[in-house]
């Protein structure tokens, strides 16, 4: 008889396969987009990437720059493309329009005159995080200005217009009244807020806010399961005559009053980032995901708005595809928001029409993989005394999250959670037979390492022009320090981005500097309670 292992793969092969078959022409939700984030290992190819998108009748997709990798795969699509200024060039574009004008013409008008349609330029991605200490409050705003300048001297800004993606944290209701109607742009930024909102209004741009329910559901124990969802079943607030009967629209709404309060009550709202993860947490699941993608989908074909705003909405969905690089600071979950895995496979069934008719999305196509081998902890092994210092090296160096509290293969035993991370270090190494030795106490197998719902993945093929794994090792343990210092900075900042209204204790240089040393070395998993080894119950050989 198959292992559930076998059976599971060969489930996920036939339900890639069935989804090959549907049609390009699959409807989409008008207004629908998705999130293409890259932080990942072995990227697959932009055309791979783009075809899936297309296969699936998707037609906006937001990036978080504007690399000319990526942006070339949609030449000639008449896919949306929202392309994006990161935070670490905002000085720069702010102290002349000059800047702003070059980066227009390296970044907009040769693609747009390339057939590529750019619809939105992101100015900054929540530049005014609680976490950042206003380190880039003086420059979004006149980068803003400066980039909105350009288009328009290019002759592009009618249809390509400006804005600052936000977070939700740049608006609040006071606590003694958590209602919308008493919502406001933050004390500390309000009137810089007014500012950029009314600019952006006249020139005909969207407010960009991104919501994430799951995050207000993980960070509050005491918060009401069923408010993060569409489907009912749990409480009610009541405004001014409008019930609130779930998160998202309480949070949409306190925005729709804050604009008004600004004097741009008409301002076109933007969701540029709504979404659920499906592993790491034990709220992150597939069901959960289902369930909330299923909700917000078929209200966004109903059209049924929120309260203050009914109709149709424009909502990019976080995210498109799992990336194994990012910052787990905030949890383990960070890795897993993608609709597809890691190498273009729908993970759950749903219908982007929003009318219900579930299925696989279209996977991706012709991605290859490396030989089928894994590895694992050789079976003589009984002294897990060297096992914990080898499974902290694998982990930091690899992705190990799914082997956290609540995560899908949390139910393995020391033996197969020592397999697993060996193997994922393996498989980062692109199956490196050096990569499979740890002091003597693994080896190669070419049997399915895989255990009931825990999938020992096999890594594709790197499309990469220089793979982000080899990279990453060049850097070498030298960082460890310096990562972990930030550690300490970000175990307090991050929580703030995600809630958290004290004001952070961290220097607003120490902050930076670490959230952009997290760009750029993309370290492997740092586990935020501590090592591992330690974590998943083997003895420590030293601090």
């Amino acid at each position: 008889m198959d292992s559930p292992a076998t059976v599971m793969w060969t489930y996920l092969a036939v339900a890639v396969a069935a989804a090959a078959l549907a049609s390009a022409s699959t409807p989409v939700v008008p207004g629908l987009g998705v999130n293409w984030g890259t932080i990942m290992s072995h990227p697959m190819l932009p055309s791979t990437v783009v075809q899936m998108i297309q296969d699936n009748g998707i037609k906006k997709v937001k990036l978080f720059d504007a690399d000319e990798w990526t942006l070339s795969a949609f030449a000639g699509t008449n896919i949306e493309v929202t392309i994006a200024i990161p935070n670490n060039q905002l000085a720069r574009m702010s102290e002349n329009c000059k800047n702003a004008k070059e980066w227009v013409k390296e970044n907009v008008t040769k693609y747009d005159h390339g057939g590529i349609k750019i619809k939105y330029v992101a100015v900054g991605n929540e530049p005014f995080l609680t976490s950042y200490n206003g380190t880039f409050i003086k420059t979004t705003f006149p980068a803003l200005k400066n980039i909105q300048t350009a288009l328009n001297e290019a002759g592009v800004g009618d249809r390509i217009k400006a804005t600052v993606p936000l977070n939700a944290d740049v608006y609040n209701s006071p606590s003694s009244n958590p209602v919308p109607s008493s919502g406001d742009f933050r004390s500390d930024i309000h009137d810089l807020m007014v500012d950029m909102v009314r600019f952006m209004h006249s020139h005909g741009s969207p407010f960009m806010v991104n919501i994430y329910p799951y995050l207000s559901l993980n960070l509050n124990p005491n918060f009401p399961v069923d408010y993060a969802f569409f489907d009912g079943g749990g409480r009610s607030i009541s405004d001014n005559n409008h019930q609130y009967t779930n998160v998202f629209d309480a949070n949409f709404d306190t925005l729709v009053w804050a604009l008004k309060k600004a004097g741009v009550g008409d301002m076109k709202i933007v969701v540029g980032e709504v979404g659920w993860p499906t592993d790491g947490n034990e709220y992150a699941t597939l069901s959960s995901a289902k369930r909330f993608y299923d909700g917000f989908l078929k209200r966004m074909a109903e059209k049924v708005g929120t309260p203050l705003r009914p109709g149709p909405m424009e909502a990019y969905l976080f995210g498109l595809i799992d990336e194994d690089m990012k910052s787990i600071l905030p949890g383990n979950f960070e890795r897993h928001w993608g609709i597809f895995t890691y190498d273009g496979r729908p993970k759950f069934p749903m219908d982007l029409s929003g009318n219900g008719n579930d299925k696989y999305l279209v996977g991706a196509k012709g991605v290859q993989y490396l030989p089928a081998q894994w590895c694992v902890l050789k079976p003589e092994v009984k002294d897990d005394s060297l096992v914990g210092t080898n499974i902290d090296y694998a982990c930091y160096n690899a992705d190990c999250t799914s082997l956290g509290y609540g995560s899908s293969c949390n139910q393995l035993d020391n033996r197969g959670n020592t397999s697993y991370a060996f193997n994922m270090y393996f498989q980062m190494q692109d199956q490196d037979v050096r990569a499979c030795d740890f002091d003597g106490l693994a080896v190669t197998t070419t049997v399915n390492a895989s255990q009931g719902n825990c999938l020992f993945p096999i890594q594709i093929v790197s499309s990469a022009p220089i793979p982000l794994a080899v990279a990453h090792l060049a850097i070498g343990r030298v960082v460890l320090v310096a990562i972990v210092a930030c550690a300490l900075v970000n175990n307090r900042t991050e929580e703030q981005k995600y809630g958290n209204a004290e004001e952070s204790e961290a220097s607003a240089k120490d902050a930076v500097i670490c959230h952009e040393a997290h760009r750029k070395v993309r370290p492997g998993s740092l586990n935020k309670g501590g090592r591992w080894g330690a974590m998943l119950g083997f003895p420590s050989t030293g601090s």
